[in-house]
């Protein structure tokens, strides 16, 4: 069994997880498909498209618009869109999820260790933290390209469990993607699955994390009360 004394480490997502993004990320893209001359899509294609990355989103956005699929030049060509429209908007609609703050709070007041472990670029993740005044509650934020590879793929998680000595029951990924389940099966450890966020209008519960939680609150009552379920 894994329970909050076990625990000592946490690794959070970020986009669907802490922050509703998807209303700034989808103005990013349509300023970037109008830049590009292509049609517009919506914002609820926009959630089903985040997950996988800002070149993910972009190919997806770009494969809708142009009704083909995109060779790797033009998704070069618009990056660089992408970027330059996200950057004036990355805090314009975000949102922290209801309970966010607080939980994040108690649950380093308690003693866990937190991280942030997200496949958003790390130069758009740590001033979205400092936006929400949260930033100060991480002892490591990882980006999408902070490490050669990145959620599903479980190099950040183990890198989390190299880099600060832990055994793999003594770290818990909470994420609302079946990326965040999958890095966290690979890795070995145990994760929390929420149901509010961005998975591809999939039920997290599909993927199989050891907890799914319908809010940010039954997270850290699951953790405390020491209801993580066996593996």
């Amino acid at each position: 069994m894994l329970d909050g004394k076990t625990l000592k480490a946490i690794a959070f997502d970020l986009d669907g997880t802490l922050i509703d993004s998807v209303p700034d990320l989808y103005v990013a893209v349509n300023e970037s498909l109008l830049e590009l001359g292509l049609a517009s899509c919506s914002e609820i294609q926009v959630r089903s498209w985040v997950g996988n990355g800002a070149e993910r989103l972009m190919e997806r956005a770009l494969t809708f618009a142009k009704q083909t699929d995109v060779d790797e030049g033009e998704l070069k060509a618009a990056m660089p869109l992408f970027m330059k429209h996200y950057q004036a908007n990355l805090q314009q609609h975000s949102r922290l999820y209801d309970g966010v703050k607080p939980a994040l709070e108690q649950l380093a007041q308690v003693g866990y260790r937190l991280a942030i472990v997200t496949n958003k670029p790390h130069r758009f993740t740590l001033p979205l933290l400092q936006a929400f005044g949260i930033d100060t509650l991480f002892s490591a934020v990882l980006g999408g390209d902070s490490l050669a590879k990145m959620k599903p793929d479980p190099l950040p998680l183990t890198h989390l469990l190299n880099e600060w000595q832990l055994t793999p029951d003594q770290l818990l990924m909470v994420g609302d993607s079946k990326n965040d389940i999958f890095a966290a099966q690979a890795a070995g450890i145990a994760s929390i699955g929420l149901t509010y966020g961005y998975n591809y209008g999939e039920d997290i519960g599909l993927s199989e994390p050891t907890l799914v939680c319908d809010t940010f609150e039954q997270v850290f009552v699951g953790i405390t009360s020491q209801q993580l379920l066996e593996q």
